[in-house]
């Protein structure tokens, strides 16, 4: 099955990281987000890719020119060439394609329909903002959109900024305060799954989760896979630091595909 990332943005919040690298590029330990991301996919089977690319797209193309696969496997050297015992990206198929510097995620996706015109209206994709990970059952959410019969899911998860929800009287003293975690309410996780047709719900210059959602919403064709896991967004750069800690002390739930010690 395609997946579509989205690798287009600016990353406003992460410019105190590098103004140079866009977000899908910012690394845990040796990888960038996006690897580890597209390294999750092709663990379920999932391994051709549309990278939706944008803001400094020349650093993502030149990154995947010049993969290194010794960075991540074991290799024997042997007179001075290596030998790799394993590979990442061999059986990847990846199209890189210009979706515009300032485009919204909605025109992204309607910039690479092109790259689906061989899917009918109920053939399915995947999707995802390429700046968050989770270990997320992925099989489990693909049989739920399929039971579902629905045009389009996506994850729901619990939010991970440490904020408090103030509920006010009209006189203004407070009625409660929740934090995030204890409210019940949830956020969009950014993993998608949708069918062809969700193209017929997206018009001009949309953005994807406003107006092309609240016409799925309205005709009841909008789903969405609650998973109380791992999950993580890479927003700011309190947020990379946090990804930094998990990979040194080697607690990595997103990366489903190591093998088990």
């Amino acid at each position: 099955m395609k997946v579509v990332l989205f690798c287009g943005g600016l990353g406003m919040r992460l410019r105190e990281f590098s103004e140079s690298i866009p977000k899908p590029m910012v690394p845990i330990g040796h990888r960038p987000i996006v690897w580890n991301l597209m390294k999750f996919y092709s663990h379920h089977g999932h391994k051709d890719f549309i990278l939706c690319l944008g803001h400094n797209a020349h650093v993502i193309k030149q990154y995947f020119l010049k993969y290194d696969e010794c960075l991540t496997n074991d290799f024997v050297l042997e007179a001075g060439k290596p030998h790799l015992t394993k590979t990442d990206i061999h059986d990847w198929k990846i199209t890189f394609a210009d979706t515009g510097l300032k485009a919204n995620i909605g025109m992204r996706l309607k910039a690479v329909e092109k790259y689906l015109s061989h899917l009918g209206p109920d053939d399915m994709f995947m999707a995802n903002y390429a700046d968050g990970l989770s270990d997320v059952p992925l099989d489990d959410m693909l049989s739920f959109f399929k039971a579902s019969g629905k045009t389009a899911c996506f994850l729901c998860v619990q939010p991970q900024q440490s904020f408090h929800y103030v509920r006010l009287n009209d006189n203004g003293t407070v009625h409660s305060i929740q934090d995030t975690t204890n409210t019940g309410l949830t956020v969009n996780g950014g993993f998608f799954i949708f069918k062809k047709k969700i193209y017929d719900y997206i018009q001009e210059g949309e953005e994807l989760v406003h107006e092309p959602f609240e016409r799925l919403i309205a005709e009841n064709e909008l789903v969405a896979f609650r998973y109380d896991g791992f999950w993580k967004c890479m927003d700011t750069f309190k947020d990379k630091q946090s990804f930094d800690e998990l990979h040194a002390s080697g607690e990595c739930p997103w990366q489903v595909w190591r093998e088990k010690i």
